[in-house]
């Protein structure tokens, strides 16, 4: 009897902690998957803010380079990709372009001394590179967050967790082709 006994005992508990890992395994999955939601909506703040300044950027840097438009028109289009992307691929692509053109603005605002000496511009430029600061960093901490998960979701035990729950990889916030290439600026 005290055989039977320490026999069942022995499997209670090693249900138990069975139980008690699929438990732990599944909190910590759902745990990532929100931190990764969280982070990318850290960097859709921060194009949004983007965003919003730079058709105050274009309107001061428009008075003084009137013979621009070209660049005043690649900088609309790329903002207009950068509201209607969807995926984080399109919002990766469209960021890029994004930042290309606004490289591309600074280094016509160079030509232009009475441009650069212009207090909102100063400004606008100044909150400009701490928004593009901010962005970086939180396309860091995102794809940090992705790798962790991704990693955990294909990685013996957890894997056999992800499995049975649905978990799926996520996709890195990278660039591809020309975005990697440096801007060349033309004149």
């Amino acid at each position: 009897m005290a055989l039977v006994e320490t026999l069942l005992i022995g499997v209670a508990v090693l249900a138990g902690l069975l139980v008690l890992f699929f438990i732990l395994a599944y909190n910590s999955l759902v745990t990532m998957r929100a931190r990764i939601d969280n982070s990318w909506s850290q960097i859709d703040v921060q194009l949004k803010r983007r965003f919003d300044l730079i058709p105050n950027l274009v309107e001061t840097v428009k008075g003084y380079a009137k013979h621009e438009k070209e660049l005043f028109t690649d900088v609309t289009k790329a903002r207009a990709a950068m509201a209607s992307a969807g995926s984080i691929a399109e919002k990766a692509k469209a960021d890029n372009m994004l930042s290309g053109t606004l490289k591309s603005l600074f280094a016509v605002a160079e030509n232009y001394p009475q441009l650069r000496a212009n207090e909102n511009f100063k400004m606008l430029q100044e909150e400009l590179s701490g928004v593009e600061s901010k962005i970086a960093y939180a396309r860091q901490f995102y794809n940090d967050t992705v790798l962790s998960y991704n990693t955990s979701i294909q990685t013996v035990p957890t894997n056999i967790v992800a499995g049975m729950f649905g978990f799926t990889a996520r996709d890195f916030f990278k660039t591809e082709g020309q975005e990697r290439e440096n801007v060349k600026v033309k004149f």
